[in-house]
């Protein structure tokens, strides 16, 4: 708790806040909605920690009365307490972390089935099931911008964004590959079968325009009938868009909206945020740059394993956390393997 209140400094966000709220009256900041939303967001935040500091620190004193008066039903109650305390400090801890440039922005995820035929493309699926659980968990909204089906089962790809407090900051602790060993549900003499996927993290910037600039030129873009199980848009309206950025290679497309309109603000946005995480990892090689992680999609280069089979493991390869829960983790549980990596960090 000291070293919380220390890495906080509580007189200070106080100081802050004031300052916050004497300028939430000025008139001037009332005319530009954007700066009074964001300084409003801004108070919030700091009025959040601030009551959560205070309120932990009532815990304490109350505990140690509860100690000094010897009260048996007290003292339980104030474990319980403390327990909370315990784990709410893990999750301030974690969030204190999170101060990168845009940890605290949204994030795009891309899912892509990697060696393994059928089974990794059902795996690439498993995997989408189980980052939208465990955004929806979180309480933060998901929405599915772009999927390729698979041949026979499962995706080849998928492209989602999520939106919420720190999302990128947490989503981009799953970078990378991720292994399945399990019995094949597609093998007719039910051998094991390893499968792999990779999943691309990248943060989402409001005002991509003052960051990151794309000259026209260096654009193609396309529209196209929108695949799906049918509806009225669906194969009569060309409503998909698809941009290619030349200099980079990068091929992007939405469909999910029913407005050309929509899925071109999407897609730009996916477009931006894809380059904006090559320009973080600019010193890593071209195929780095472009896919986010240096690895291929095969044997030897995975962050997890997901052993279904011949026991049950998921074990990450990074840090050495690992559960027995398999079903809770396909679930969405995932928050220790994110929580561990980003302490490692």
């Amino acid at each position: 708790m000291k070293k919380s209140r220390s890495v906080f400094d509580l007189p200070q966000k106080e100081k802050e806040l004031k300052e916050i709220e004497t300028k939430l009256q000025s008139s001037e900041v009332w005319s530009n909605q954007e700066l009074a939303s964001e300084l409003g967001s801004k108070s919030r935040e700091i009025k959040e920690n601030i009551d959560f500091v205070n309120h932990w620190e009532s815990v304490l004193e109350d505990s140690e009365v509860a100690l000094e008066m010897s009260d048996v039903d007290l003292i339980e109650e104030s474990s319980n307490l403390l327990e909370d305390m315990e784990h709410a400090l893990d999750k301030f801890e974690i969030q204190m972390m999170l101060s990168g440039e845009y940890d605290d922005a949204d994030a795009i995820l891309t899912v892509n089935a990697g060696a393994g035929g059928t089974d990794a493309q059902d795996w690439a699926s498993m995997l989408l099931r189980m980052y939208f659980r465990w955004a929806e968990n979180r309480g933060w909204k998901v929405e599915l911008l772009d999927k390729l089906d698979g041949d026979e089962a499962g995706i080849k790809s998928a492209t989602f964004k999520i939106s919420g407090k720190y999302a990128y900051g947490y989503a981009k602790a799953e970078k990378g590959v991720h292994r399945l060993v399990r019995i094949s549900p597609y093998n007719a003499n039910g051998k094991r079968q390893t499968s792999f996927a990779s999943l691309e993290v990248s943060p989402i910037i409001a005002d991509f325009e003052k960051t990151i600039s794309i000259p026209p030129d260096e654009l193609e873009i396309t529209t196209m009938r929108s695949g799906g199980a049918g509806g009225q848009n669906v194969n009569k309206v060309e409503t998909a868009v698809r941009i290619l950025h030349k200099p980079s290679g990068i091929v992007v497309k939405c469909q999910q909206e029913r407005s050309q309109l929509q899925n071109k603000e999407y897609a730009m946005q996916i477009l931006v945020s894809k380059l904006l995480e090559i320009k973080r990892n600019e010193h890593e090689k071209k195929l780095s740059q472009l896919k986010g992680e240096n690895v291929d999609i095969n044997f030897g280069s995975q962050i997890r394993s997901y052993v279904f089979h011949p026991y049950k493991m998921v074990k990450d390869h990074r840090t050495g956390y690992e559960v027995g829960n398999v079903d809770a983790v396909m679930d969405g549980d995932i928050d220790g393997f994110v929580e561990s990596f980003l302490r490692q960090s």
